[in-house]
C-alpha cells in the first residue's frame, strides 16, 4: 500500500480537489491501495483560529462561519451529482452546528482554552476530508472517511501533542482487518488524548499523520501532494534558477527543512526514517513530474550540494568573558536554561580560545534570552567575569547541505568566495564534523541577493547571470543591446552566461526591471515608462536592488560618471567601460580605482579605452602577468589620423586629405580635436601605466602635427584656411618620405618608462609602413617577442566593434 497526504492547496477548490480525485482514483485502480490524507482546505485553519479568537473576545463570528459553509458547500453542488447532495448537505451542516455550540460557549465564558481551540481547529480537517471521501464515493465505492482522532492517541499538550506511540500502533494495525478493502480518507494533524478529548499535533501536523499510518501500516511509500515539484534547490521566489533534486536522504532533507524549506517539517519524517520507507514529494497540479524522493541513501548527484536554504530573520546572542574559558558545564548551563525556557537555538558557534559563544534564536525570543542569562549569570556578571550579552537583530542564516560535501574539497572556498565577491559579510559559521551542513549568518538585506551567489557558485552547470546596468543609449549603448539580443541564445547553449539588463539611463530617462528589460523594445519602454534621469539615483537605485554579479556599463563620454566608481566598486559592482576619463585622470585617481576593485574583489575592465575592439589592454596584461617584461610599445591609436596619413600620397594635398576625412564621418565636426593627439595622449597614457609607470598626463611627450597658426585659428572655416596656407609644409614632408622609400605615421612609443607621440618616418621594415585605411595598430617588443614582436592590428574606431569590445569585456566579468 501507499500513503497519499494533500495539503491545504491541494484542496483548496473545485479545481484542485477534482485534481486530487484522479490522483487517488488512477492509484486505486493500479491497485496500489492508497489510504489518503487530507488537510484542511487552504485558509480554513487560520479562519478557525480567527473565530476562536474573536469568540473569546466576543466579536461576531456568524460572517465567518457563513463563509466557511459555502466554502464547503460549494465543492459539493459542484462535483457531487445533485441526488446524492443533501446526506453530505446534512452532515456537514451538523458540524458546522457543533463548531457554532463550541463558539458560542467559548463567547460565554471570554475564554480560550488550548483544549477548546484544538478541537474548533481540527473542524478544518474533518469537514475537508469528510466532503472529499463523499464525492470520491460517486466513483469508488468503498471510499470511507476515518477521524483519525479515534486512532492517533497523544498526551494533553494542546497544540503540541506528542504522540503515544504503543496505543496508536495498536489502534492503527487494527484498521488492516476492520478497514482492508476500505478507501480511507484520514484527517490530518488532529488525535485525541486518554479521555478522547482533541489534540493537535502542531506544525506539519498532517504530513506527522502520514508517516504515522505509513510507518505503522508498512506503506511501500508516502507521498505528499503539495503545490510545488518536490524539494528545490534553493527558495524559487528568491532563485529563479532553482530546480527539484530528484533524490535527497532523510538527512539531507532534515537539515534543508530546518533551515527553512517549507516543503516538509523534520520531525515528520521521523516515523518514516525509521522504517526506512521512501517520503516522496509531488506536485498536484503537475501530477506528471516526478518529484524528489526521501530516502535512506542520498543518491548519486553531479553537484556537491543538494541544497541551499535559509532563515529569513533570527537575532544572534553574543556572550563573551574570561569566565567561561576552561570551564567545564558552562555551556551545559547555557543552552540548558534556554531548552528549560522553550527558546530554541538555531545555530551555535564557539570561538576555539572559549572566550564567546555566539547562537542564534528567533526574533521574538531575543529579549527574552538576554534576561534569562542575566538571571542565571548574575554573579559572573558582576564579578566581570563575563560581559553583559548582546543582540544582534536583523539577521539571516544560509545554509549550504549535502552528503557529498565532505568527499569534495574546497567547499567552504567557493562559498565565502561567492560571497566575499558580492560583498557579503559573514557574521558568524557554523559547520558540523559530518560536513553534511555548512551555515553562516549574514545581514538580512543581502539574503536575497546571497542565495542567488550562492547557487551560482554550487551549481555550475546552470547559466551564469550578470545582472547589466547600463549608462548611454548612444551609438555604442544601442548596438550593444543589439549585439546582447542577437548573442543571447548562443550564450546560453555554449557559455552557460545570461546577461540581463536590468537598467539603463540616458541624459534624459531611465528604466529598471529586475526581470530584465526587453532589448528587442528598449527605446520604447524607456520613453513610455522611464522616470526622470539622474545619475546620482540610477546608481541608488541600483545598489538598492542588491543583485548578485552586478556590472555597470558606462558609455559614456561624460566626465561625471567617473565620479562615482569608486563607491561602486565599494558596493561591490564591477565596471566596465568604454568612458577612457577615469583611467587617464589624474594618476592618484587611476591608482585609487584599481585599487578599490582589488580590494572589493570585483572586475574594472575598459579595454574599448584604447583600441576600441581590439585585444590591447588584455594582451599588455597577459604579458605582464605570465612574467614577459616590455621593452618597447609602439602604437597608432588614432583611426582618423591613421586614416589621413595613410591617404596622404600621390597627388593628393594634406588639406583635401584632412577635408575628405572630414565628410567621410572619420573627424569631429572641428578636425583639430583629433589632429591636435589629445585623444591619442590618453591612450598611450593608459597603456603606460597598466605598464606599471606612474604617469600624468603632463608626463607625455606630445609632438604636434599640425602648424601652431593652425591651432590657434578661431572658427573651422579659418583652420581649413590656415591649413591650405600649411601645404607647402606638409608637402615637404610627404615628398621627403616618398625619396627615402619611407611613409609618414604618426606614433606613439613607450619606452625606458617615458611616453612620446610624434610624426615619423618608416620603411618598408616597420611593421606600420603598410597600415592601410583607419586602422590602429601596436607593437609589443618584449623579452620574450624581441626579434619579432607582437603585433595587433584592425579597426580601432566604430559602434559596432567598440560596442563588440564592451561585450567580450562584458562575459568575462567574474570569468
Amino acid at each position: 500500500m501507499k500513503v497519499l497526504k494533500f495539503g491545504g492547496t491541494s484542496v483548496g477548490t473545485v479545481e484542485s480537489i477534482s485534481a486530487v480525485l484522479d490522483i487517488v482514483k488512477k492509484s486505486h485502480d493500479a491497485g496500489e491501495k492508497p489510504l489518503v490524507v487530507l488537510s484542511a482546505m487552504s485558509g480554513v485553519t487560520n479562519l478557525l483560529t480567527k473565530m476562536a479568537e474573536n469568540a473569546a473576545e466576543r466579536v461576531p463570528f456568524d460572517d465567518d462561519l457563513k463563509f466557511l459553509e459555502e466554502r464547503h458547500f460549494d465543492v459539493v453542488k459542484k462535483l457531487i451529482a445533485v441526488k446524492f447532495q443533501n446526506p453530505v448537505f446534512t452532515k456537514l451542516k451538523l458540524m458546522l452546528n457543533d463548531l457554532e455550540e463550541i463558539l458560542q460557549g467559548v463567547s460565554s465564558l471570554k475564554e480560550l482554552s488550548p483544549q477548546s481551540k484544538d478541537l474548533i481547529i481540527s473542524f478544518g480537517e474533518r469537514l475537508s476530508n469528510y466532503m472529499v471521501s463523499k464525492v470520491m464515493e460517486q466513483y469508488v465505492v468503498e471510499a470511507e472517511y476515518l477521524d483519525a482522532s479515534h486512532y492517533v492517541k497523544t498526551d494533553t499538550n494542546f497544540g503540541h501533542a506528542h504522540v503515544n506511540e504503543v496505543l496508536t500502533e495498536q489502534l492503527i494495525q487494527s484498521l488492516a482487518h476492520t478497514h482492508a478493502d476500505k478507501l480511507l480518507f484520514v484527517t490530518g494533524f488532529i488525535g485525541s488524548n486518554e479521555k478522547g478529548r482533541v489534540t493537535t499535533l502542531g506544525r506539519g501536523g498532517s504530513d506527522y499523520t502520514a508517516a504515522i499510518f505509513g510507518a505503522i501500516l508498512q506503506a511501500s511509500t508516502i507521498e505528499i501532494w503539495t503545490d510545488v515539484n518536490g524539494m528545490l534547490t534553493a527558495d524559487p521566489r528568491i532563485v529563479k534558477k532553482a530546480f527539484s533534486q530528484p533524490v535527497l536522504s532523510y538527512t539531507e532533507a532534515m537539515e534543508l527543512s530546518y533551515f527553512g524549506a517549507k516543503v516538509i517539517y523534520p520531525p515528520t519524517m521521523i516515523p518514516a526514517f525509521l522504517k526506512k520507507i521512501p517520503i516522496v514529494i509531488r506536485n498536484t497540479f503537475e501530477p506528471e513530474f516526478p518529484g524528489t524522493i526521501i530516502q535512506f541513501e542520498s543518491g548519486k548527484s553531479i553537484f556537491p550540494i543538494k541544497g541551499i536554504s535559509s532563515i529569513s530573520d533570527i537575532s544572534v546572542i553574543n556572550l563573551s568573558g574570561s569566565g567561561m574559558i576552561g570551564k567545564s558545564g558552562f555551556s551545559g548551563r547555557l543552552f540548558t536554561l534556554l531548552a528549560r525556557e522553550q527558546i530554541n537555538v538555531v545555530l551555535i558557534t564557539q570561538s576555539s580560545s572559549e572566550h564567546s559563544i555566539t547562537f542564534a534564536v528567533n526574533p521574538d525570543d531575543a529579549t527574552k534570552a538576554v534576561k534569562l542569562i542575566e538571571i542565571e549569570f548574575e554573579l559572573e556578571l558582576e564579578a566581570n567575569k563575563l560581559q553583559l550579552p548582546t543582540v544582534e537583530d536583523n539577521l539571516s542564516v544560509l545554509a549550504i547541505v549535502g552528503e557529498n560535501m565532505k568527499r569534495t574539497p574546497g567547499m567552504s572556498g567557493r562559498l565565502f568566495y561567492a560571497l566575499g565577491r558580492n560583498g557579503i559579510n559573514v557574521r558568524a559559521i557554523a559547520q558540523g564534523s559530518s560536513e553534511l551542513n555548512i551555515s553562516v549568518i549574514i545581514g538580512k538585506e543581502n539574503l536575497g541577493k546571497a542565495l542567488n551567489a550562492v547557487h551560482d557558485a554550487f551549481f555550475a552547470q546552470l547559466k551564469k547571470t550578470l545582472y547589466v546596468f547600463n549608462l548611454g543609449t548612444g551609438n555604442i549603448g544601442s548596438t550593444l543591446f543589439k549585439q546582447i539580443h542577437e548573442q543571447h541564445n548562443f550564450l546560453l547553449e555554449n557559455n552557460d552566461i545570461e546577461i540581463k539588463v536590468v537598467g539603463i539611463a540616458n541624459s534624459r530617462k531611465m528604466l529598471f526591471d529586475a526581470n530584465g528589460v526587453d532589448l528587442e523594445n528598449w527605446s520604447t519602454l524607456l520613453d513610455a515608462a522611464g522616470e526622470l534621469s539622474d545619475l546620482s539615483s540610477f546608481i541608488d537605485r541600483m545598489k538598492a536592488m542588491n543583485l548578485p554579479n552586478c556590472v555597470f556599463v558606462d558609455n559614456t563620454a561624460s566626465k561625471l560618471p567617473s565620479t562615482y566608481y569608486e563607491d561602486i566598486f565599494k558596493a561591490n559592482i564591477s565596471i566596465v567601460t568604454c568612458n577612457k576619463i577615469a583611467n587617464s585622470g589624474d594618476y592618484a585617481q587611476y591608482k585609487l580605482l584599481h585599487e578599490t576593485a582589488r580590494k572589493h574583489g570585483v572586475d574594472f575592465f575598459y579595454e574599448t579605452n584604447v583600441g576600441a575592439g581590439l585585444p590591447i589592454v588584455r594582451v599588455l596584461k597577459d604579458l605582464m602577468m605570465s612574467g614577459d617584461r616590455i621593452v618597447k610599445i609602439e602604437a597608432i591609436l588614432s583611426g582618423t589620423i591613421s586614416y589621413i596619413f595613410n591617404n596622404f600620397v600621390g597627388d593628393a594635398s594634406f588639406y583635401e586629405t584632412v577635408k575628405k576625412a572630414q565628410e567621410l564621418g572619420y573627424t569631429e565636426p572641428d578636425p583639430r580635436d583629433d589632429l591636435g593627439g589629445v585623444d591619442f595622449m590618453r591612450k598611450m597614457l593608459i597603456l603606460a601605466r597598466d605598464a606599471g609607470y606612474a604617469l600624468e598626463a603632463s608626463d607625455v611627450d606630445l609632438g604636434a602635427i599640425l602648424p601652431e597658426n593652425c591651432l590657434k585659428a578661431t572658427s573651422v572655416d579659418d583652420f581649413y584656411t590656415e591649413l591650405l596656407k600649411a601645404d607647402l609644409y606638409f608637402n615637404e614632408l610627404k615628398q621627403k618620405a616618398e625619396n627615402e622609400g619611407k611613409v609618414i605615421r604618426y606614433i606613439g612609443k613607450l619606452e625606458n618608462g617615458k611616453v612620446t607621440i610624434a610624426l615619423e618616418m618608416v620603411d618598408q621594415t616597420h611593421p606600420f609602413f603598410s597600415l592601410s585605411g583607419s586602422d590602429n595598430i601596436i607593437s609589443f617588443t618584449t623579452e620574450r617577442y624581441k626579434d619579432r614582436p607582437l603585433v595587433v592590428k584592425g579597426p580601432g574606431a566604430g559602434g559596432e566593434v567598440t560596442a563588440a569590445g564592451v561585450f567580450a569585456d562584458l562575459v568575462n566579468v567574474g570569468a
